[in-house]
């Protein structure tokens, strides 16, 4: 009995693994390459699939996602013979999993070395600073090249990008002298054309200022001219209007004397002419003695005999005061 246990415990074992080794399941965007006695059968998508135990096999499975592979720094010689170092990542996805067992032994490799030899192609046709600033440029012609050589792999390059590109430290030094420079140049530039456009803005402001200044002076003149020449006007009318006579005019003459005699500084002061008439007529209308007509006679009481005009004539031969002719005032513009 015992041997026909052991015999059925091989069995259920053999069973097993067989049932085992039929059923495969293959995870979402995966596939597997399945051989049978060592040639390509078939390609197992995801889920559940059923192959023939001991004899079919797989051989290898495969990530149908997109792919990110950094490769380390490369040195590529520039076309004016300077050596940079480019870091370079490479986006890629299996679209043909038999392909990529079978056309290449190592897609990554191959990718990794045909990205290198691409590189030095594309950069060794610019110079420095074109490379430095072209690398949208770089990175279409690389993934043109790689897309088209990988497309038999079965492997499709989505994207490639330039990780850094470092220049030898002496060109860094001497670049970032250059753009210190370059700074330094702009910085200067600005500044002059700052201190230049503000000295144009003030004067034009001062200029600006000096003309309004000047017309408000000038508009000021004029209407203090035009205002005095209105009350001389409006004064001259009244004085007309009203016919003063001597009296009048007198009495104003008296007023004008303690004015006309103001200040410290006044050592000589004018009478008018038309002050003695006034006084004759002021005399005459208050009957103040020595003031009116005759006021002569009444002087010569009071100095000996000396004439009350002071100048040696007598009243009786000094000829009549002859009344001033009246000033007409000049004519005014009304405009």
């Amino acid at each position: 009995m015992q041997p026909i246990i052991i015999v059925l415990i091989i069995l259920v074992v053999l069973v097993f693994i067989a049932l085992i080794r039929t059923v495969q399941v293959i995870p979402q965007a995966s596939a597997a390459i399945v051989e049978r006695f060592g040639r390509y059968t078939r390609t197992l998508s995801a889920g559940l699939n059923i192959v023939v135990p001991f004899i079919d096999t797989i051989r290898n499975r495969i990530d149908l996602r997109e792919q990110v592979v950094p490769f380390p720094p490369q040195p590529v010689i520039t076309q004016d013979n300077l050596v940079v170092n480019i870091d370079t990542v490479i986006y890629y996805q299996v679209t043909d999993a038999r392909a990529a067992t079978y056309e290449v032994a190592s897609y990554i490799q191959a990718i990794e070395q045909l990205t290198v030899t691409t590189l030095r192609n594309i950069i060794g046709g610019m110079d420095l600073e074109r490379t430095l600033t072209s690398r949208e440029e770089i990175n279409a012609a690389l993934r043109g090249v790689l897309d088209e050589a990988t497309g038999k792999w079965g492997i499709r390059v989505n994207r490639v990008e330039l990780k850094a590109i470092e220049p030898p430290t002496s060109i860094q030094d001497s670049m970032e002298k250059q753009m210190r420079a370059d700074r330094d140049k702009r910085a200067a530039i600005l500044t002059a054309e700052g201190i230049r456009q503000s000295q144009i803005l003030t004067a034009e402001g001062e200029k600006q200022s000096s003309i309004l200044r000047a017309e408000g002076d000038a508009k000021s003149a004029a209407l203090r001219a035009e205002g005095e020449a209105q009350a001389i006007r409006t004064v001259f009318e009244s004085i007309h209007a009203g016919d003063p006579d001597q009296k009048l005019l007198a009495y104003q003459y008296l007023q004008m004397l303690p004015k006309i005699a103001e200040g410290d500084a006044n050592k000589l002061w004018i009478i008018p002419s038309e002050l003695n008439d006034a006084l004759k007529g002021l005399g005459g209308m208050v009957n103040i003695p020595g003031l009116s007509g005759n006021g002569g006679n009444g002087g010569n009481g009071g100095n000996g005999g000396a004439p009350a005009n002071g100048t040696g004539a007598s009243p009786a031969t000094r000829p009549a005061a002859t009344p001033a002719p009246r000033r007409e005032a000049p004519p005014f513009d009304k405009d």
